[in-house]
């Protein structure tokens, strides 16, 4: 994955002082990058029991669309608050300052339905951990949580003990 790893443009004190972004638009941009990381992604799947592939929004639909169609299986996107035009479900989450909250179609995910969450960062799982919640609110089970990026150093897969969670990329400081 260092092919791709160097395909990401890392972004010094943004968006704050002291925090360094890596920015996956590069990545996206790259014709030959966006498909390697697309056919990673799907090989990291092969043999999981999965229904249906949850993108978040807003870069996990990016990922989670063709990788869904890759699997053969549909497509669930999670959003934030009044997006979604039917009945919703959801679930409210703490960030660093305050809040926040996310919706998904309350039919979008059945009982017993096996979901793979996509995202494209794993962070501290705060937003990965209210997906996983909302999913597991309305009886459908987490097969995999998938990520293209993962930064380790802030040990945010603690909050999934039980799943099972991988990345393509990971960032240990």
């Amino acid at each position: 994955m260092d092919n791709l790893k160097k395909l990401i443009r890392e972004v010094p004190d943004f968006p704050k002082p002291g925090i360094n972004f890596y920015d996956i638009t590069t990545l996206l941009k790259d014709p030959t990058g966006l498909e390697e990381t697309i056919d990673a992604l799907t090989e990291a799947c092969r043999g999981l029991n999965i229904d249906t592939v949850i993108g978040v929004e807003s870069r996990g639909f990016i990922f989670g669309a063709p990788l869904a169609y890759q699997l053969g299986v549909g497509f669930i996107p999670v959003r934030k608050p009044k997006k979604l035009p039917a009945d919703t479900v959801s679930v409210s989450y703490e960030l660093e300052y305050g809040t926040d909250s996310l919706e998904m179609h309350k039919d979008a995910v059945g009982e017993g339905h096996n979901v793979l969450i996509i995202d494209d960062l794993l962070a501290t799982g705060g937003t990965a951990k209210a997906v996983v919640d909302l999913v597991e609110g309305v009886g459908g089970k987490v097969s995999a949580l998938l990520f293209v990026v993962e930064l380790t150093f802030l040990n945010g897969r603690a909050k999934f003990a039980g799943h099972n969670v991988k990345s393509l990329i990971s960032y240990d400081s």
